[in-house]
């Protein structure tokens, strides 16, 4: 058996963990980036590396940076909504427009709950 990179390991924890904070599963996730379940769940664990095109793919599907999946940086001092502000940055404008219109809704929602 091959011994795992340790480099695969960080990458492959740091997606695993934005995957679960974008509360996606293993398989939703799989389909949204086009690979199979078996290859998500290889380089989660870091039995494997991922591709440059990959790499794309998943930064876009869980609107996070490159950086933050390679090296794990995030700003000092980051809060959730700085995080989620940063996330819909990336976001191209139809997304953020859907985004903005389900959020203008679950506002006005809550503003009924009273």
């Amino acid at each position: 058996m091959q011994e795992k990179k340790q480099i695969n390991v960080e990458i492959g924890a740091r997606i695993k963990e934005e995957r679960e904070k974008a509360g996606l599963t293993q398989e939703r996730f799989s389909e949204l980036i086009g690979l199979g379940t078996k290859s998500v769940s290889a380089f989660e664990r870091g039995t494997v590396g991922i591709s440059f095109t990959t790499l794309k793919k998943i930064c876009q599907v869980l609107s996070v940076s490159s950086d933050q999946i390679l090296f794990g940086q995030r700003e000092q001092n980051e809060n959730d909504l700085s995080e989620l502000t940063k996330r819909l940055e990336r976001l191209s404008p139809r997304q953020y427009a859907i985004a903005e219109e389900i959020v203008l809704k679950l506002l006005e929602a809550f503003s009924l709950e009273e």
